[in-house]
């Protein structure tokens, strides 16, 4: 005789789906209203947003004549002012580079590999950041990210490139895979398929 579910149970079970529901809403819309006041405040505007917008038309501005050649060359004198001085200079170019890396020219996560861990279990999905360590010695080694899952840290590992299967998919799916610790899946038509090996 099939069990019958309480009254309660049921209440139990609207609740978490609710809640699985709302949550994310309530998230998203949270921390997008938290950037819009917060860059409203910098600015000083009592209109909601438009410090946001206003913004955004600056950075585009700034962008835009980013790639005159007088704007390039006065922004060397200033990269290169900025590389004498220690500290600054390491704040600098890692916001720098973790900035190139998602959205420049030279992005480094669009190499999503899976790896065999050392005397480890299974594999671990990550992304290739450098395909070649010859600067520091290593021949056929490349240097492999592993992002945490429900975190924004990870880990910088190298590995013999023999070592390294490239991935058929796309690395944006790839980190959201692993960043919600395997949860968020993954588009069917392509999943976690082995692409061919990379030439080393």
């Amino acid at each position: 005789m099939p069990r019958t579910e309480s009254p309660l149970s049921r209440l139990f079970n609207y609740f978490f789906k609710g809640l699985v529901f709302l949550a994310p809403f309530a998230l998203t819309i949270y921390v997008c209203v938290r950037v819009f006041t917060t860059i409203d405040g910098w600015l000083g505007i009592p209109i909601p947003g438009v410090g946001f917008v206003v913004t955004i038309v600056l950075i585009t501005l700034f962008g835009y004549l980013a790639q005159g050649l007088l704007t390039r060359s006065v922004f060397g004198v200033i990269e290169r002012l900025l590389d004498r001085l220690p500290f600054v200079r390491l704040l600098y170019s890692s916001t720098k580079d973790l900035l190139n890396a998602f959205v420049g020219e030279h992005k480094r996560f669009d190499k999503p590999v899976t790896v065999e861990l050392h005397g480890g279990p299974g594999r671990a999905l990550g992304f290739v950041t450098q395909q070649s360590l010859l600067s520091m010695g290593l021949h056929e080694h490349v240097t492999v990210y592993l992002p945490q899952s429900y975190n924004f840290a990870g880990q910088l590992l190298i590995f013999p490139a023999r070592a390294v299967q490239p991935l058929d998919a796309d690395s944006a799916d790839v980190m959201a895979f692993i960043v919600s610790g395997g949860v968020t899946a993954l588009p069917a038509a392509r999943g976690l398929a082995a692409a061919p090996p990379a030439e080393p």
